[in-house]
């Protein structure tokens, strides 16, 4: 499925209301909650806009409130990246990529970051790899786009606060139109 804008919009209406992966708030809670803190620590818009989108690939892949504890991983990084790409370039489909990867890192270089996870995300860790080795820690640390992903996974994982005000879904999608297309390679 390629998506247009609107179809994000779409999505994030409908579907999106729907909870997010064993957490306390909604999808689109989550991706709003998400884009607020990066455009809170002044992130790109390119950021703001992989922040918001990062998760949409749970909503594509029919995510189910206990895939996680019922041992599914929707691989919804990928099914994201197939769907955006031909709206957005590697600045904001990068981080998405990566931002699963960028939770093993994470978990591998700061005994505190697990802690930090949620029960979900401690979960959903392990279905998607678990704890980097020693071999892929260097070989994400090499990657370009490695900061930009572990910068995207912090605002993921602060994004679970029930009730949080943030900015209309609107305004995250202004700031996603004035960076679609802006580095698409037809």
């Amino acid at each position: 499925m390629k998506l247009t804008l609107n179809d994000i919009a779409d999505l994030y209406l409908g579907a999106g209301q729907t909870l997010y992966g064993g957490e306390a708030v909604s999808q689109l809670a989550h991706a709003l909650q998400s884009a607020h803190f990066a455009e809170q620590a002044n992130a790109s818009p390119y950021l703001i806009t992989a922040a918001l989108l990062h998760d949409i690939g749970h909503i594509l892949a029919g995510q189910q409130n206990d895939d996680v504890d019922a041992g599914i991983d929707d691989r919804h990084e990928s099914v994201a990246i197939a769907a955006l790409k031909p709206l957005f370039g590697q600045r904001v489909l990068a981080p998405i990529a990566l931002h699963v990867e960028a939770k093993r890192y994470l978990s591998a270089i700061d005994p505190v970051y697990h802690a930090t996870l949620s029960p979900a995300s401690q979960k959903s860790l392990i279905l998607q790899g678990g704890v980097m080795s020693k071999e892929e820690v260097q070989r994400f640390a090499s990657n370009h786009f490695a900061e930009d992903a572990v910068f995207l996974r912090r605002c993921d994982d602060q994004a679970k606060i029930p009730d949080l005000p943030t900015a209309a879904l609107a305004h995250y999608l202004a700031i996603a139109a004035s960076v679609c297309h802006s580095e698409v390679v037809a």
